[in-house]
């Protein structure tokens, strides 16, 4: 019992620093980097996570796990998959940021767990409660009067929950645990992440090397970028799934703050309705998660056996 206790505790450290991370520092410091084109910002940032993610690994050890990885053509064609599909949300992320569309970004991260239970209804079979399926619908009532009020999709937000939802689906069925997947990821990238700074080079706009504080600001991006993976990572191993559940709306409260608190993001009306109607369905799906796990709880005591 005592040893459990200390452990939880540092789950909840490792877990709440990450989305401290992505929620309130990786917006500012990207923000940072506001006169860059994203597509460099998403090319560095790739380039400069696979050494740092290399001597993580070499620290845990973990090395060594990655020659079976790498000799089988298919997980390396599935890890191909989830990193082209996470890079297209790191991208949008980046976009939304340097576009002063945080507030677009803040809304996809809270609507994401929402599409994981549609995603799961649809793709594995999972029958969402009748308390999940009244948070999908009030998202959805956002998402309709968000779309209306700006006469167009709020493109940022749905492909930021939906490709984060698609590669956290992707992830379970790829036979590689969270660190290693990462480097396999940004090492697959690198490719195409060379190309874009050759081409860059080549048109002349490439600002890596060209300018001192860009550059450092660029080098950083790369740890920036794996640490937040690696805390969650240990934070997940740590603490039970319904916990992890509660604490990823962390990470867009953060954004939301920091959008209208800090980068003076203007807040409409509307906007305020549609988030209101995101924070009840997130509270009621919350409250169906809370519900779900004493149920497990009752259902365990229950099977227990009598002491003698």
């Amino acid at each position: 019992m005592n040893s459990t206790v200390p452990d939880t505790s540092r789950g909840f450290v490792f877990a709440i620093s990450a989305y401290l991370i992505w929620g309130l520092i990786l917006p500012t410091y990207m923000k940072l980097l506001a006169d860059v084109a994203p597509v460099e910002i998403v090319a560095q940032r790739i380039l400069w996570a696979v050494p740092f993610a290399a001597v993580i690994l070499v620290w845990l050890g973990k090395i060594r796990d990655l020659g079976p990885v790498f000799r089988s053509p298919k997980t390396l064609g599935l890890a191909a998959l989830t990193a082209s599909i996470i890079s297209v949300n790191w991208g949008v992320y980046v976009y939304a940021v340097v576009s002063d569309q945080v507030l677009a970004a803040a809304l996809g991260y809270y609507i994401n767990p929402l599409v994981n239970v549609l995603m799961g209804a649809v793709f594995l079979g999972e029958r969402p409660t009748r308390l999940q399926g009244i948070a999908i619908a009030l998202a959805s009532l956002a998402v309709a009067i968000l779309t209306m009020q700006a006469g167009g999709l709020p493109w940022i937000s749905l492909v930021l929950a939906f490709s984060f939802g698609t590669y956290g689906l992707l992830r379970k069925v790829l036979p590689i645990g969270a660190t290693e997947g990462f480097f396999v990821e940004v090492v697959l990238l690198s490719v195409p992440s060379l190309a874009v700074v050759a081409w860059l080079a080549g048109e002349g706009t490439l600002r890596f090397g060209s300018d001192a504080g860009a550059s450092w600001l660029l080098v950083g991006a790369g740890p920036l970028t794996a640490i937040p993976l690696i805390l969650f990572a240990a934070g997940a191993k740590r603490l039970d799934l319904s916990t992890i559940g509660i604490l990823q709306y962390i990470a867009p409260t953060m954004l939301f703050v920091t959008a209208v608190f800090i980068f003076d993001e203007p807040f409409s009306g509307w906007q305020l309705v549609a988030f209101a109607l995101i924070w009840t369905a997130v509270a009621i799906y919350i409250g169906s998660m809370l519900s779900a796990g004493r149920a497990r709880r009752r259902m365990a005591a229950e099977a227990a056996p009598c002491p003698s």
